[in-house]
């Protein structure tokens, strides 16, 4: 559980987790360390307060009540020693006056252990602890002694504390939020190298800064896998490419010759099979075509055309040239303006084809005498719906790749590259293609990102 919660966190929580342990580590050491002392010196003036007491009260076994001459005399003596300067002694008459001693009290204690602050009017005291012990006959002796060697003393040892672990707190979240600061820049470039693969920049590299730490070691790892995967998809590109221009100039001359052959054709059945085979010919060059256009979308080399682009029109425009199209098919089109984002920037001839391909797909695989949906919503994203039998969920990823036939007998026109080609599209524009559920019917959204 411990494990599979710290894999949740991210590098920011982690880093305030640390942190916020850290702080209640060091706080609570402070604030332990604090109140101990307190409770240390409170149990050595105790003990001394004690041993004061028993000296002036000490009588012998069988000794009665000892006088007040006898106990003043002791005080005096006893505050005449060296090492119990700092200690109060004061003898108590029953009826509260004071009979003797080196202290004044401002106030009756009780019999006890008291606290002493500056107001109790002693003087040169500020903080002390005072014991009350009965003296017999009603009199009381009371024993005081500082808690702090000099005047707000625990003030100034409050100080101490706070510099000293308020010091280790800065200096760690400094050293936190450096390390954060550090890590999150490291993971930008990261990032930012990714998204400009995705966005068709498969030059790009993780940036790297000569220091030859860990950082760079993975940036360069990272470098050169990424130059491996370009290897190899380049050598598939290629080949592809090449098999792709090969083919296309003999396929162009078989289609003049079969042109040339139904145009000469005097039987009117090997005209239709010239005919025929003129069609499988022009599919054939379209599929080639097609391959090509999207090795060059995925390429990148389209972004050099990119330029503001005003999408609504362009959608609107592009949706109503498409509307007799959809009419001479037997279906109805829509089109629905929800949004006019500014600052859009793409290749127009790019996104004109991308509706036109699927608006395509929509009059073909909709249902007979149905609407197609075209709408441009906040995002900007682009909708494009249809009622038709749509496609499950398991097997839209197979839609959207090349070649991918949803219908395994091939008995269908087509060839299975229309949403991949979209999909080059979006993705040259830093978006993405979704298949959704229309309810009935299949939608297709382009999310186009404006930044």
């Amino acid at each position: 559980m411990i494990e599979r919660a710290i894999r949740r966190l991210s590098l920011r929580g982690l880093t305030i987790g640390v942190l916020l342990l850290f702080l209640v580590a060091t706080l609570g050491t402070g604030v332990s360390i604090f109140a101990a002392s307190r409770v240390a010196v409170a149990e050595l003036v105790d003990r001394r307060i004690d041993i004061a007491g028993d000296l002036v009260l000490e009588r012998d076994p069988g000794e009665g009540v000892i006088p007040t001459p006898i106990l003043l005399a002791r005080i005096a003596a006893l505050s005449r020693q060296r090492d119990t300067g700092d200690i109060g002694l004061s003898l108590i008459a029953p009826d509260g006056h004071t009979l003797g001693g080196n202290i004044t009290l401002s106030r009756a204690l009780p019999i006890g252990r008291s606290n002493l602050r500056q107001h109790d009017g002693i003087a040169g005291l500020s903080h002390g602890r005072a014991l009350v012990r009965d003296a017999g006959e009603g009199r009381r002796l009371v024993v005081a002694v500082e808690t702090e060697p000099f005047d707000s003393y625990r003030a100034t040892r409050t100080r101490i504390y706070l510099v000293g672990f308020g010091s280790i707190v800065l200096i760690v979240l400094g050293g936190g939020l450096a390390f954060s600061l550090l890590v999150g820049r490291r993971i930008r470039d990261l990032r930012r190298t990714v998204d400009a693969i995705i966005a068709g920049n498969v030059r790009h590299r993780v940036p790297v800064t000569g220091s030859a730490d860990e950082f760079d070691r993975q940036a360069d790892a990272f470098n050169r896998m990424l130059d491996r995967i370009g290897e190899l998809m380049e050598g598939l590109r290629g080949v592809s490419n090449d098999i792709a221009h090969d083919l296309r100039t003999p396929l162009s001359r078989l289609r003049a010759q079969l042109a040339e052959m139904v145009e000469d054709a005097a039987d009117p059945v090997q005209a239709g099979r010239a005919t025929a085979a003129l069609a499988q010919c022009d599919a054939l060059l379209a599929m080639f075509a097609a391959l090509l256009r999207i090795a060059e979308i995925e390429a990148g080399h389209r972004q050099a055309g990119f330029a503001a682009i005003d999408l609504a029109a362009l959608v609107e425009d592009s949706a109503t040239m498409m509307i007799p199209v959809a009419e001479e098919a037997g279906h109805r089109l829509t089109v629905e303006i929800a949004a006019r984002p500014a600052g859009f920037v793409g290749d127009r001839q790019l996104l004109i084809q991308a509706m036109v391909n699927l608006i395509g797909n929509a009059i073909k695989y909709g249902a007979p005498h149905g609407t197609i949906r075209v709408r441009l919503d906040p995002g900007p994203v682009l909708r494009i719906a249809d009622d038709g039998p749509g496609i499950r969920p398991e097997d839209r990823a197979l839609a959207l790749r090349r070649f991918g036939r949803l219908d395994g007998s091939r008995a269908q026109a087509g060839h299975g590259l229309g949403l991949p080609l979209v999909d080059a599209i979006a993705r040259l524009h830093r978006g993405r293609l979704e298949l959704g559920d229309a309810g009935p019917g299949l939608v297709v959204s382009m999310w186009l990102p404006i930044a």
